[in-house]
């Protein structure tokens, strides 16, 4: 028993020492990565001062300020992380996207502000778009709120219709029969080529364009869950069927739990459509949203303001699409481990 609790006691002394020797090796990696987007950042305030003396200063004042808070914060976050594992971590992961992010930034000011490589009015510098991004903030976010009232709209009419059309078609043989020939042939077609039509049948621009959006939905949404619902193990139906399942129990209880990571791909093959399908289907008549800020913008040759729509695009898109990566992995907390997004 004593050299079996020594035997013990010296396990533990080895791992504990391990576990502080690959502490102190970590925290010395993060101190190296972290400190890095406060260089790059520095490398960026100097590039940008060597180049702005020809612009005045109000253009750049902005653009000077938000150098300097991010310095300000990254040195804040370095003391910080010392005291705080969590945050440290979270440092050590995000750090190097913050530092190319930054240094891309540095780039852009010496392609463009700098030796003026690209021509302008077309290829303003961050400078430049970071002032357009707040003078214009207001209609900027009014545009982003119609445009999320859109996007919300007609994804989900298109995601409604495509789970019921895909239930049927994946379930039923005889639907199937007349259902499928209808979508290999309307599907594949790009929504905005309904435009034409859709301009003249709908009652006003908003329901075109919330139309427009759903019918590219549609057509992922379906193909995908009827594949999901017809592929359903004959087993889990047999079984089912044998304890007395009914046909509305096989449907709602077997066939659609089975189907949904097949609905999951369809719904974020739709929600790239929706986004593609937004930008032009703003432009038929809607007087508001991004894809309208853009193409106003670009009429009146202010491309610092259709870069900063294509940023709030990104943000506004990003969002949407991780807050759907949130719904998955709440739905299918069972698949964590086992399929990697």
């Amino acid at each position: 028993m004593n050299r079996a609790a020594i035997q013990l006691t010296l396990a533990r002394t080895e791992l504990e020492r391990d576990a502080i020797d690959l502490t102190k090796h970590g925290s010395t990696l993060s101190w190296r990565v972290q400190w890095a987007v406060t260089l790059a950042a520095l490398v960026d305030l100097v590039i940008h001062l060597l180049f702005s003396k020809r612009t005045p200063a109000v253009e750049t004042h902005s653009y000077k300020l938000l150098i300097y808070e991010i310095i300000g914060v990254s040195i804040v976050l370095n003391i910080a992380q010392r005291f705080w594992i969590p945050l440290r971590s979270w440092m050590r992961h995000m750090c190097p996207i913050f530092t190319a992010a930054i240094l891309l930034l540095g780039l852009w000011d010496v392609v463009t502000l700098g030796f003026q490589l690209l021509p302008l009015p077309y290829f303003p510098g961050p400078a430049a778009v970071l002032r357009s991004l707040i003078s214009d903030r207001a209609l900027l976010l009014d545009s982003t709120w119609h445009s999320l009232a859109l996007l919300l709209s007609g994804y989900s009419v298109g995601v409604l219709v495509g789970l019921v059309s895909g239930i049927c078609i994946g379930w039923s043989v005889q639907i199937r029969y007349w259902g499928m020939p209808l979508l290999k042939v309307v599907g594949p077609i790009p929504a905005t080529a309904w435009i034409p039509l859709a301009m003249v049948l709908s009652p006003s621009a908003f329901v075109c364009a919330a139309g427009l959006i759903a019918l590219a939905v549609w057509f992922p949404v379906t193909m995908l869950t009827a594949s999901g619902i017809s592929n359903t193990r004959a087993s889990y139906l047999d079984v089912a069927r044998t304890l007395g399942a009914g046909r509305t129990y096989l449907i709602f209880r077997v066939a659609i739990p089975a189907a949904v990571p097949n609905i999951f791909i369809g719904l974020f093959m739709g929600l790239g459509a929706s986004f593609l399908t937004l930008v032009v289907a703003e432009s038929v008549g809607v007087k508001s949203g991004l894809g309208w800020y853009v193409s106003w913008a670009q009429g009146w040759a202010e491309y610092g303001k259709v870069y900063a729509a294509i940023i709030i695009m990104a943000a506004f898109f990003s969002t949407v699409m991780t807050l759907l990566f949130k719904v998955r992995d709440h739905v299918l907390v069972w698949q964590k481990g086992m399929i990697k997004w």
